[in-house]
């Protein structure tokens, strides 16, 4: 199974690994979009998504397919194991923060500070 298709993988987790596939950092790519820097890294931790457009753009920027951006399947980005190996502790960093986002968020709302 491919380790960036659906469900394993976020948009977010893909727009992340074309970045760093195409040795970009967020600001360079969010320049060649005519982007904030803050928009592709909203869009990096799944806060929103791009248009229809700029996901072509972004595919074409990173030599990724679109169809692999979208689903995770056919053409990603060149990928080594230690890339491999640091995205997916990328992820379950994500997902820990997440699950600690939220855990906050229930106790400031339970002390009646949220």
């Amino acid at each position: 199974m491919d380790s960036y298709a659906e469900p394993v993988a976020t948009l977010g987790d893909r727009l992340t690994a074309a970045r760093e596939g195409a040795g970009l950092q967020i600001e360079a790519l969010a320049e060649e979009l005519g982007l904030r820097p803050e928009t592709l890294e909203g869009w990096e931790v799944d806060q929103a998504e791009p248009t229809a457009t700029l996901m072509g753009r972004i595919a074409a920027v990173t030599g990724v397919s679109l169809v692999w951006l979208l689903t995770g399947e056919g053409a990603g980005p060149k990928d080594t194991t230690a890339g491999a190996a640091l995205r997916a502790e990328l992820r379950e960093l994500r997902r820990v923060l997440a699950e600690a986002v939220a855990q906050v968020d229930r106790l400031e709302e339970a002390l009646g500070h949220g």
